[in-house]
């Protein structure tokens, strides 16, 4: 595992910690030294990786306000943020529901922006230089088969990263999205199961493979160190070269 950054005497929040890319950033971040509060909604899965990591678990629904607000409420100062909670559903565009429209963009955009307004908050009153990463997707740049509702909140997530950076940016604060390809978690997994599908989304990235969740936690780590201190607003493709078509 590699520990080349240093985050010894640090605190990071990662929502979406029990699995995938949340999983992974939690196991580098701790590996590196960070004292990590562990967010996700499966209560098992967060004392597994409490066991394993040493990590702070928080049981935490970021589709809830009210959830997000009593959750968050009492913690002290964060120095970091991965907002890395995600969910999707799939469905044709002609077939998209208000419901899981409305329930997708609860999460993944809404969730994440409620999530960074409370550890900006915490911020900006310690007087804190930080470093937030909204985990967004290649399918806010290139349009996906299927993924509307997906690729309409991982899109609003950037616009979110954009706008969190101009206001949050005179305070030492930086945000940034890493937008990465299919990355071999549970939920792409599922999305990506039927063969035929799979081998046609193979031959859109150059490198002609889906990403490892620790390829994606790395550059995670990246920006919210200080080897990025001048690095704000980017969306940051990890796709193997699809979106350079």
């Amino acid at each position: 595992m590699n520990t080349t950054f240093d985050f010894s005497g640090r605190s990071i929040l990662v929502t979406g910690a029990s699995s995938g890319i949340g999983r992974a950033t939690v196991e580098l971040l701790c590996a590196s030294g960070a004292n990590v509060v562990a967010a996700s909604r499966n209560v098992n899965e967060l004392a597994h990786l409490a066991e394993e990591t040493g990590c702070d678990p928080l049981v935490l629904d970021v589709g809830s306000p009210e959830a997000i607000h009593e959750a968050l409420a009492d913690l002290d100062a964060f120095d970091g943020l991965v907002n890395c909670a995600g969910i999707t559903v799939l469905e044709k565009a002609v077939d998209t529901t208000a419901e899981s429209f409305d329930r997708v963009m609860a999460v993944n955009a809404r969730g994440a922006a409620l999530v960074a307004r409370h550890v900006a908050r915490g911020m900006m009153a310690g007087r804190r230089q930080g470093s937030i990463v909204n985990v967004s997707s290649q399918a806010a740049l290139a349009a996906l088969d299927d993924h509307l509702s997906y690729s309409a909140s991982k899109a609003a997530l950037d616009a979110i990263t954009r706008t969190l950076c101009i206001e949050l940016g005179p305070y030492g604060i930086r945000v940034n999205s890493v937008n990465p390809t299919v990355t071999l978690t549970p939920m792409a997994v599922q999305a990506w199961s039927d063969p035929a599908r799979r081998e046609l989304a193979l031959q859109g990235i150059p490198l002609r493979r889906f990403a490892q969740p620790h390829e994606v936690a790395q550059p995670i780590l990246f920006l919210l160190s200080d080897a990025a201190s001048m690095i704000s607003g980017v969306a940051l493709p990890i796709d193997g070269g699809y979106t350079a078509r």
